[in-house]
């Protein structure tokens, strides 16, 4: 396996990041080393267990055949209800050539069956123990509250709005750390109902998709809880905070039901923020294009992103020929949805951006930390503990910066690591 220059550049990025989060910190002379270190090691034993280990790799990279099956059982229920507009097949033997996938009606509705199965393997105890699990290891090694270490284990597999439900008796009375670093891991990672989707703009063009991009949530979830540490350092001796909660459904008709729901909701509000995202997009495009030209090229908001960003992205192991791009792709991430940063990246061709570096910013971009998210949370979390509402705000900005440093480490963790060692057999 080969390792240069860019990797032990990413290692400096690690550092680099930390540096930037103890600079913002609201107590710098309470840096915590160790459990820093401590992350950081979490993230690469993380990857290396899940991408080193022959029998767990190859179980992660045949695991693409659940997108496919969860794509066609949702093709099902999506032709029966909306017809050939649900089924992109049968749209194209009545048009004329190939028809193009309809987002709302054949794409978005993997996230409905996604969050009604999720629900329900939560309510068997599959994911719910899956979940308990990680947040041991959080709670041994990181020294987190049990109701802390719970939320910032579901936000692997949940979204950042439902996994506070898990612990919404216990926020009252968390500290203003532990709030901050279940804002961040919310942040930080992405939920497993839209994970689905953006494996699938990414099948074609990179290697295991649904691999890498369940990975960059899980190893990202060590890297937020220290950097929201770094920034906001706890104060409270951890027996003193709340304990381990124990959500539960009350029948599997319900936790089916109530899944379902949720996923409605969470399909609409993506369509809405992708018609304003791309709207605004849109927009603030052609303004820089009546802006005499630089390059040779037009202005756009990507190519200025992509020069704010090039820096972070370089120092996180990208070569700087293609840092203005995957740094472009982070600034969009951050200014307007992931969702546009995923369909983007999608978008590159294949033979247009190095294979580690399409992985180094899928890492990267993984997470909901941007401008949008900051009222979906605030919102979400006013409504489960209104009582905290001064809290939520006074931390959201923050929360947004944290979120953003977190998931750059966790592009930082693979760029350090030979490439070969996550693209393997393309499955």
């Amino acid at each position: 396996m080969e390792w240069g220059w860019d990797n032990a550049r990413a290692l400096l990025g690690i550092a680099l990041i930390f540096a930037i989060g103890w600079g913002l910190s609201e107590k710098r002379s309470q840096f915590p080393v160790r459990l820093v270190l401590g992350a950081v090691v979490m993230q690469f034993a993380f990857a290396l267990v899940l991408f080193g280990i022959p029998f767990v790799r190859n179980l992660l990279f045949k695991a693409n055949f659940i997108v496919e099956a969860l794509q066609e059982a949702t093709r099902n229920g999506t032709s029966f209800v909306f017809g050939y507009v649900g089924d992109n097949q049968a749209a194209s033997e009545i048009m004329t050539g190939d028809a193009p996938p309809l987002f709302f009606f054949q794409i978005l509705p993997v996230v409905i069956v996604v969050a009604a199965l999720s629900a329900i393997l939560w309510h068997w105890h599959i994911l719910r123990w899956v979940t308990k699990g990680f947040a041991f290891i959080f709670r041994k090694l990181m020294g987190l509250g049990g109701a802390t270490s719970l939320a910032v284990s579901a936000n692997v597999f949940m979204g950042m709005t439902e996994a506070p439900v898990l612990v919404k008796p216990y926020i009252k009375g968390m500290t203003r750390s532990e709030i901050f670093i279940l804002m961040t891991a919310g942040f930080a990672t992405i939920a497993g109902s839209v994970l689905v989707i953006y494996t699938t703009f990414l099948d074609g063009v990179m290697a295991n998709p649904l691999a890498q991009l369940l990975t960059a949530s899980i190893i990202a979830a060590p890297a937020a809880v220290a950097m929201a540490l770094v920034m906001v350092p706890e104060t409270v001796d951890s027996s003193a905070r709340a304990h381990e909660p124990d959500f539960k459904y009350n029948s599997t008709m319900d936790a089916f039901a109530t899944g379902a729901a949720d996923g409605l909701q969470i399909v609409l509000n993506i369509a809405t923020m992708l018609i304003a995202a791309l709207a605004l997009l849109w927009l603030v495009n052609a303004g820089l294009g009546a802006l005499p030209a630089v390059g040779g090229e037009p202005l756009s908001i990507q190519r200025v992103l992509g020069w704010v960003f090039s820096p972070l992205m370089y120092m996180i192991g990208v070569p700087w020929s293609e840092a203005p791009l995957s740094g472009s792709l982070m600034g969009i991430k951050t200014v307007l949805t992931e969702f546009v940063a995923f369909i983007e990246l999608g978008n590159v061709p294949a033979d247009a951006m190095d294979p580690r570096t399409r992985i180094i910013t899928a890492h990267a971009i993984c997470g909901f930390a941007n401008f949008g998210s900051i009222g979906i949370l605030i919102g979400g979390l006013n409504i489960i503990c209104p009582e905290r509402r001064s809290t939520f705000l006074e931390l959201s900005w923050k929360t947004l910066i944290a979120g953003t440093l977190a998931t750059c480490l966790s592009g930082a963790v693979v760029g350090a690591l030979p490439v070969q060692l996550f693209i393997g057999a393309a499955g």
